[in-house]
């Protein structure tokens, strides 16, 4: 089993863009749905994910915080492609960007569609106490906020966060 450590973070502001290594688009949604989550009626996540012409069914445990067992594997780019077209609850996209700073590098997703507007920062770390640089650019850590959860971003997309929602997160930053 697997165990993934990831934290996320909010962005000051577009300085990191200069960092940029490379990007993709990424396709992703959610066999287990949201709603079966918030609910409590999942103990895990499932999703496929379609990135380019590869393809992954993850499935990671449905808790908050940083620490989380998550098992991936590859599958055909057509079965994800059937997965999401036909099992899932709605699709996310976001462009995913890769910056690294120093030796860390930082997976920043840009939202697409109802999400757009969003951006986060998330770096993989191999312990929950792991050091890692902090950037000017980066913001207020948001990775307990399961708003910002991509699961959670089908069902509730940022663009439908009310005011007061939004202003929290910026007064963070």
């Amino acid at each position: 089993m697997a165990i993934e450590i990831e934290r996320k973070f909010l962005l000051r502001d577009d300085s990191w863009r200069a960092g940029v290594s490379h990007s993709k688009t990424i396709a992703q949604g959610y066999l287990v749905g949201a709603q079966a989550l918030r609910n409590g009626d999942a103990r895990a996540s499932v999703r496929a994910r379609i990135a380019g012409d590869q393809a992954w069914l993850n499935i990671k445990a449905a808790v908050a915080g940083i620490e989380r067992a998550e098992f991936e594997y590859a599958i055909a780019l057509a079965d994800a492609q059937a997965l999401l077209a036909t099992l899932c609850d709605g699709v996310l996209e976001k462009i995913r960007h890769h910056v690294h700073v120093g030796e860390a590098l930082f997976e920043i997703d840009e939202f697409l569609g109802e999400n757009q507007g969003l951006i986060v920062a998330e770096i993989e770390l191999s312990a929950v106490d792991a050091a890692f640089p902090k950037p000017a650019w980066l913001g207020a850590e948001v990775s307990a906020l399961t708003r910002y959860y991509n699961v959670n971003l089908i069902a509730h997309p940022f663009t439908q966060w009310s005011p007061a929602e939004r202003a929290a997160e910026d007064a963070a930053c």
